[in-house]
């Protein structure tokens, strides 16, 4: 088992990475939580999957469980299935002193932990992440929210899990786009502060050789993640080097209301977009939009950037979380390996798109 501790002084935690982690999955909670109380939030495919096996694993344990299931999908991550998620951990009677695990992708993921950071002003949870995304980057760091109609993860806190538990053989149930969807975060990883993962990810012939080496890969991205959670747990410099591409992603994702692209091909568009840009100005090193542009289309991701209304496209990104006052951030490559956080005037945004 891989195990990755992640040191912050009020919230410290640790994230556990086995293949088949989920079968004694009873156990691993035994050994953290006393209480008898378990409500889990996750959504109608992980039920139809995995919601018999998680429950059969700790009513073994005589753990008292209640299954709180959410419709898939990012319209999920809304204020009314918030208030309905409230009402069922209510009628469940829970406390403070009782536990709530995010069981699912990305969207349960944040929407448990946003609903468990604020019910009762705070319940203790832990991640469960069925998703690739999940597992390599939403389930760490402690971001939980939900979104607005205005813009994603708008209403949101900073809220640690007590414990984030991985297990990849749940990824071979995952449908092929959202394993696509996942891959782009991983290369994300490799685009800013890994070239060595960068190359291992070109050298795969198949997504059956990945699958082999899946449990490093994760391992991998935790350990960039917990290094840049550890430096900058509220997001306010190193760490915002993890949004690479997520500028001109989420305006994409809002654009479309969250329904023609998944997190990760927005994502992918907007890496590869914003790298041509870069490069052309002369700020990144030439060809590596190039070498964006191939890795994207070997797993599956499209870089073309899409139809939108520009005006639309630059109060969309105006209405990112991460800018404020009249400049905002943007994240650049040197070259593959190498990003660095650029403030830029807010109308500068228009160079980049």
């Amino acid at each position: 088992m891989y195990e990755i501790d992640i040191h912050l002084l009020e919230n410290p935690y640790s994230i556990f990475i086995k293949k088949g982690l989920l079968n004694h999955i009873g156990d691993e909670i035994k050994k953290i939580y006393s209480n008898e109380k378990i409500a889990i939030i996750t959504d109608k495919n992980v039920e139809n999957l995995y919601g018999k096996n998680i429950i059969d694993s700790l009513k073994e344990k005589d753990f008292d469980v209640k299954l709180i299931v959410v419709e898939p999908g990012e319209q999920s991550k809304s204020i009314d299935t918030l208030k309905k998620v409230y009402e069922e951990l209510l009628a469940f009677e829970i406390t403070r002193g009782d536990l709530i695990i995010a069981f699912g992708g990305g969207v349960v993921g944040d929407l448990g932990g946003f609903a468990a950071a604020t019910l009762l002003r705070g319940i203790p949870f832990i991640q469960i992440p069925t998703s690739l995304l999940a597992q390599i980057d939403s389930s760490v760091g402690g971001k939980v929210a939900i979104n607005l109609d205005q813009g994603k993860n708008l209403v949101g806190n900073f809220y640690h899990p007590k414990a984030v538990f991985i297990d990849p053989d749940l990824l071979k149930t995952l449908h092929p786009r959202f394993f696509k969807d996942g891959m782009a975060e991983v290369i994300k990883y490799g685009c800013i502060k890994d070239s060595g993962l960068f190359e291992q990810l070109k050298k795969y012939p198949s997504k059956e050789a990945l699958m082999k080496e899946i449990e490093q890969i994760i391992y991998k991205c935790c350990s960039i993640k917990k290094e840049a959670v550890e430096k900058d747990e509220k997001d306010l410099g190193e760490r915002m080097l993890l949004n690479f591409g997520h500028t001109l992603g989420h305006a994409i994702e809002q654009y479309y209301q969250y329904k023609k692209y998944t997190h990760g091909e927005a994502v992918a568009i907007g890496m590869y977009h914003i790298t041509q840009k870069s490069e052309a100005i002369g700020i990144t090193k030439q060809g590596s939009s190039n070498l964006i542009k191939e890795i994207l289309i070997q797993y599956g991701l499209s870089y073309s950037f899409p139809e939108m209304n520009k005006s639309e496209n630059i109060e969309a990104i105006g209405l990112d979380k991460k800018n404020k006052g009249t400049h905002m951030n943007i994240v650049l490559l040197e070259e593959i390996g190498k990003s660095f956080i650029k403030k830029i005037q807010r109308e500068e945004i228009t160079q980049y798109l």
